[in-house]
């Protein structure tokens, strides 16, 4: 069958379109962390928040889109449908109204406000469904409007180019060229659809140099299944609870999450993530998002070791997204309360590493 003419204008165009948006995109930064206790050993955050939709989401919504677009599951006619805690979906909604489709996110009730509002921002409608829902509805959904679903926690690593093309990755590396530690002992991230970690992890084993030199720490907070997938390799093992950290940790084994290209795993509690983030605000000067916090403290308990053990080199994990969008839930004394989380002992613990480098 040959593909109709007008099929192809319109695909040739919203191709031109998401690219023109990348080109006129600047790559994020790389923020140097300086404490008391770094001496020989160096901090950096890659910041994702400013991306054009404020996430680190916003890298997997356009490999997503053409992804779709080039395996001709996306035209002019489709209605694109998403699972999703917010961020995802709120990059989605901004590329499908570059291109003019209609965007449904299907999220659970406990979303942050602030994000269905950009969602809708973005022209996006909203479904709220418990969190064990969410994929079904989703599916049920693309199926009624003969639409899409993107289905990122499928598709988030295979729709990213590990081997390079601008990846995180990549990025990551080219930026740390002129460090005094260029290359990192350690990058650290968390999981949500395990996209990032397995676009890391495989970019690192493409490249002998790096994969000799650097190892891949995944962070993984309350309530997810990724950690002890990783230690058991049990697929089956679900939780009936769903993350507080929105953004990252599952409640079921996602298919994007690929262990194999992982050196290291850490459990990081919630109570943790959340004294990170406000702590970490005293030494940035802005607020960032939960799954920041998780990123962070597992980076700082790799870094006291190799002060303890008297390692020189470099460790770099992410911002994942503003805080701004969380000043109902991680920045309210008031939730936290409710959530029975308390943050006490992990403030004190970070205080007393930036002074001593111990954990």
């Amino acid at each position: 069958m040959i593909l109709p003419t007008e099929k192809k204008t319109w695909l040739a165009a919203a191709l031109t379109i998401i690219n023109a948006d990348f080109n006129r995109s600047s790559d994020t930064h790389l923020i140097k962390v300086d404490l008391p206790c770094f001496v020989d050993v160096s901090l950096y955050l890659k910041d994702e928040s400013t991306h054009p939709t404020g996430s680190l989401k916003h890298r997997l919504a356009r490999s997503l889109f053409l992804y779709g677009l080039c395996n001709g599951v996306i035209n002019q006619n489709t209605t694109i449908v998403e699972s999703s805690s917010g961020s995802t979906a709120i990059s989605e909604a901004y590329f499908a109204r570059l291109l003019g489709l209609r965007f449904i996110a299907v999220v659970p009730k406990s979303t942050a406000s602030e994000k269905i509002k950009q969602i809708e921002f973005y022209g996006g409608e909203c479904f709220k469904v418990e969190p064990h829902d969410l994929y079904a509805k989703a599916q049920q959904l693309a199926d009624e409007l003969n639409g899409h679903y993107m289905d990122q926690f499928t598709y988030a690593e295979r729709a990213t180019d590990w081997r390079g093309n601008s990846n995180i990755a990549e990025s990551i590396f080219a930026q740390m060229a002129l460090e005094s530690h260029q290359i990192p002992s350690w990058i650290v991230v968390s999981a949500g659809t395990g996209g990032t970690s397995a676009t890391i992890g495989r970019y690192l084993r493409y490249n002998p140099a790096l994969h000799l030199k650097t190892q891949l720490a995944v962070v993984d907070p309350d309530n997810s299944v990724f950690f002890d997938y990783y230690r058991d390799r049990d697929s089956e093992i679900t939780n009936k609870k769903g993350s507080r950290i929105e953004g990252i940790g599952r409640p079921r084994v996602e298919p994007s999450f690929l262990p194999d290209v992982v050196d290291h795993m850490i459990q990081v509690p919630d109570a943790a993530s959340i004294a990170t983030i406000r702590w970490l605000e005293k030494i940035l000067g802005r607020k960032c998002g939960g799954s920041t916090g998780t990123n962070v403290y597992g980076a700082l308990q790799l870094i006291a070791q190799m002060i303890k053990n008297k390692q020189q080199g470099s460790v770099v994990s992410m911002i994942c997204d503003s805080g701004e969008r969380y000043l109902n839930s991680y920045y309210n004394d008031e939730w936290v309360t409710q959530q029975q989380l308390e943050l006490a002992p992990y403030t004190q613990q970070l205080e007393n590493f930036m002074l001593t480098g111990e954990m």
